[in-house]
């Protein structure tokens, strides 16, 4: 897919505030949490803030790619934005947690169009040479979204209102609209390709049978009891399973799958994938409940937890930047190996931790994951599209981006559960009625509640505390078994890496 005639500086700058606005919008959301669910409630749904989102960056990630590589990337960037946007601006009107949670589901169909068309306009624009130091560029702004989100996010959220965490967006998103729509110019003649409608509604409503059925099995919602072994859960796995089945036979059938399988057969393209998929599954924790721990354990505003998460923020930059620098000295295997045990041992130290861990110690912990994770921003989003050409750009860096959000979904899903369920069962084990005040009841919300804890004798209150902490270092624990199945598929990378074409030696006059 050529470009003619943009002024690429401009187009980069609008690609950058995109992503910019995009990836800060989940660490600018999770500094805010703590406050949001004083203020709405509903600490049981807290994990659906980010999960509705990121369910619904999924549903659009690949059909974006695929038509991105059909019509054109400006386009569906641009429609990517507007509804982003709006996604944006009905979140800071959200009344209670449950139209949060939907309004964050608009924002992620425009954010699956953003990261990996992004992605796919650089390769586009660059030739093999500069795209290491591009995709490290892009990489990084993903990690400073990181810095500023949580400092944004802390900032706003104690001055002006946690609903201003989202209405930030708009601006951001203005420029980069205008940016993309003045600067870029591509060609018109594109790969005329069918949508697999079925294989992403299939897999899709697999997804969300999964989701469901692990978040309300076991649980109380509107009165009602829904049991392991009830119909209801049990319809919702079986739901899954035959979507699933059906979205599989779909892909093998489908002219041009939503998720090609002969893609897969390249043992690069298949391990950096699987690799993106256990990383988000790890990272997402990290992003979720650092924040979380920081407000609840250590006590403080928004302003604290955010300052506290800029050490694995900036690691997460400098990581990205030398993986995209080192693309072109050495094999993607070598650079994943490094970034895999450094990922391991930052999730593993973030396993010990408790109210008696010193911020110092977290702070190192925190640099460490971040600088282990950093690297794949760049480096797997490279390794992924390594040897595809332009009309299969779009769909390999789609599948890519769609795997890393299905691990960052069906992660904080399951661990968001893990979590939940060792905290309320912490809690309710150390409770003794005789130690409450009258008339006061006391559950997982009231224990998020800075007010309501502060009229806790102190030994009610350090309990609520030291739950939290036990639960969020267990979520942690089982963190570690998708960084572990991470190195393991790094290991089966082969040994490719970028090549640059040496250039020619000038001529010199006789």
């Amino acid at each position: 897919m050529n470009v003619q005639k943009s002024n690429i500086k401009l187009v980069v700058a609008g690609l950058l505030l995109g992503i910019l606005m995009s990836a800060m919008d989940n660490t600018i959301v999770a500094t805010a949490m703590y406050t949001i669910v004083e203020d709405l409630g509903g600490f049981n749904q807290i994990v659906w803030v980010t999960s509705a989102y990121m369910v619904a960056v999924m549903a659009g990630t690949p059909i974006f790619g695929k038509l991105s590589d059909m019509y054109g990337r400006k386009r569906f960037f641009i429609f990517g934005l507007v509804v982003f946007l709006a996604g944006s601006m009905l979140c800071g009107m959200a009344q209670n947690m449950t139209q949060l949670i939907m309004f964050r589901a608009i924002q992620g169909i425009g954010g699956g169009a953003l990261m990996p068309i992004a992605f796919t306009i650089v390769f586009d624009l660059f030739p093999p040479e500069k795209r290491g130091k591009m995709t490290g560029l892009l990489g990084a702004v993903f990690g400073t979204s990181s810095i500023l989100g949580p400092m944004l996010g802390a900032f706003i959220t104690d001055s002006i209102g946690w609903e201003w965490v989202f209405y930030v967006n708009v601006p951001i998103g203005i420029i980069s609209f205008i940016l993309i729509v003045t600067s870029y110019r591509e060609t018109l003649s594109h790969a005329k390709q069918k949508i697999d409608w079925t294989g992403a509604i299939t897999l899709v409503g697999a997804i969300i049978c999964l989701m469901f059925a692990l978040e309300l099995g076991g649980q109380e919602y509107g009165g009602t009891v829904y049991a392991w072994d009830s119909p209801q859960i049990l319809g919702l796995f079986a739901g899954f399973l035959v979507l699933l089945i059906v979205f599989l036979y779909t892909e093998t059938k489908a002219a041009e799958p939503i998720i090609s399988f002969k893609m897969f057969q390249k043992r690069l393209f298949a391990s950096s994938n699987v690799i993106a998929l256990c990383y988000g599954a790890g990272f997402i924790v990290a992003t979720v409940y650092i924040p979380i721990f920081v407000s609840g354990v250590y006590g403080g505003s928004a302003t604290n937890s955010g300052l506290i998460l800029m050490p694995m923020m900036i690691g997460s930059v400098f990581g990205s930047q030398l993986g995209g620098i080192l693309t072109t000295k050495t094999t993607f295997r070598n650079i994943m190996t490094i970034s895999a045990i450094c990922f391991i041992a930052g999730i593993f130290s973030l396993s010990t931790l408790s109210p008696e861990t010193s911020r110092t110690m977290l702070t190192l912990f925190m640099i460490l994951t971040g600088f282990g994770v950093g690297f794949s921003f760049s480096v797997l989003s490279m390794a992924s599209i390594h040897n595809f050409d332009a009309r299969q750009r779009g769909a390999a860096t789609s599948t890519n981006s769609f795997l890393r959000s299905l691990g960052m979904t069906v992660g904080i899903t399951i661990f968001g559960i893990i979590q939940r369920n060792v905290f309320t069962d912490k809690l309710a084990a150390g409770m003794t009625g005789g130690n409450m005040p009258s008339g006061v009841s006391f559950d997982t919300d009231a224990a998020m509640s800075s007010d309501v804890l502060d009229k806790m004798p102190p030994a009610i209150r350090e309990h609520a505390i030291n739950s939290l902490a036990d639960s969020i270092s267990q979520a942690f624990l089982w963190a570690l078994v998708p960084a572990v199945l991470a190195f393991i598929f790094v290991l089966m990378m082969g040994n490719e890496r970028v090549v640059v074409k040496p250039k020619a030696p000038k001529q010199t006059a006789n």
